[in-house]
């Protein structure tokens, strides 16, 4: 059941969408979801169940503000260069004490969210257990810029748009905030690299070798200053590996889980 919780966000009472997953299982550790660029609670589909019931955990997604069905961005306002960095380090820790998750938990990140889970392990190493992060950013490449750029020429013709429609409330929300932040000139010295040197925490980063937004030097890169990282690259994949290859993405999250003494496993 989809619930939400009000926070406060740039100076604003924000409502943001969220979804408990086998929330029964009050003693077992806890599996929190971030969503890619375009992401939403219902755009993860199936998969944080599905993945939540095989590690016999409980989970929680949720919508970031101007997603889904939380409080949309307003029309005006323009994601600056650092919108990640805020959504990381201000408004997810709101987010756990709004719910009263004290807790290190478990953070699995698609995309934008793969990058946010890397900044809060970073920023908040006593309240992160571990992270998996699929095709996630640490810096921009040409690669991206193409991609989104086609992107918005997807959405102005329509069918991107009509798709979005289907899990935000107001699909020109997400989609502007994501793709002016990505387009703007001054995101291209976007660099995350200095934001994550010592993050202590296990690490799983995962990339398709077809991914249409970014070059295996993501994942290599993070494993350059996060020696302890594990690498996972997947043929006949794209920038979904969750959606390409749900059955390896699962059987490497179990991987390592089992690895650090996850107690169900």
């Amino acid at each position: 059941m989809v619930e939400f919780v009000l926070l406060t966000h740039a100076g604003q009472p924000v409502s943001i969408e969220y979804q408990w997953l086998n929330r029964e299982r009050e003693h077992t550790p806890l599996l929190v979801f971030l969503h890619e660029g375009l992401g939403s609670v219902s755009m993860w589909r199936d998969y944080p169940q599905t993945l939540c019931d095989a590690a016999g955990c409980r989970g929680l997604v949720y919508s970031r503000p101007g997603y889904g069905r939380s409080t949309p961005r307003a029309p005006e306002a323009r994601w600056q260069p650092d919108y990640l960095h805020i959504q990381s380090w201000q408004v997810l820790p709101a987010l756990l004490d709004a719910l009263g998750i004290e807790a290190p938990c478990w953070l699995f990140g698609h995309s934008d969210g793969g990058s946010m889970a890397l900044l809060f392990a970073a920023r908040f190493a006593e309240r992160t257990a571990g992270i998996i992060t699929l095709a996630p950013h640490i810096f921009v490449e040409e690669i991206t810029v193409a991609g989104i750029a086609a992107a918005r020429e997807a959405y102005l013709a329509g069918g991107l748009r009509q798709g979005l429609a289907r899990h935000h409330a107001d699909p020109d929300s997400p989609f502007w905030g994501w793709n002016h932040a990505w387009l703007n000139p001054a995101f291209r010295q976007w660099n995350l690299e200095a934001d994550i040197v010592g993050i202590r925490c296990p690490v799983l980063a995962i990339q398709g070798e077809g991914d249409e937004y970014a070059s295996m030097a993501q994942i290599d890169g993070i494993q350059r200053i996060v020696p302890h990282t594990q690498l996972l690259k997947l043929a006949d994949c794209s920038h979904s590996p969750h959606r390409d290859q749900a059955a390896a993405v699962t059987e490497a999250t179990l991987a390592l889980l089992r690895s650090v003494g996850f107690a169900q496993l």
